[in-house]
């Protein structure tokens, strides 16, 4: 098993910069695919963004309108897994989720149900 600790989140104005981290433990963070999803009350968990195991060549993927904004990367190092924020815009609010799965044919998967760990969340706030 794996467990995830989110931190960095915090309150920004909009065209501003944040990095939140998720830091695992338990088993190295290298081996598994690692996603970034986020959430606002009464709506669905949406994926931001992932990048799949060391393995499979750390590819990385982004939900279109984060695209150009929005870096993951991961520091083996440090068993270390990023989510670098630029221009943020008010609709980025959320609670910022990461989590641990099996690669998909190679990639990293965009969709909750294929990731196993969570972690506990971390709140970005974007005021305009």
């Amino acid at each position: 098993q794996v467990q995830l600790v989110e931190s960095g989140g915090g309150l920004v104005q909009a065209g501003g910069s944040l990095r939140v981290s998720c830091a695992a433990s338990g088993r190295t963070a290298s081996g598994y695919a690692m996603g970034w999803f986020r959430q606002t009350p009464g709506k669905e968990r949406e994926f931001v963004a992932a990048i799949s195991s060391t393995s499979s060549g750390g590819t990385t993927d982004y939900a279109y309108s984060m695209k150009g904004r929005f870096t993951i990367s991961r520091d083996n190092t440090k068993n270390t897994v990023y989510l670098q924020m630029n221009s943020l815009k008010p609709e980025d609010t959320a609670v910022y989720y990461c989590a641990a799965g099996a690669d998909v044919i190679g990639r990293p998967p965009v969709r909750p149900t294929n990731y196993n760990y969570w972690g506990q969340g971390t709140q970005v706030t974007v005021s305009s």
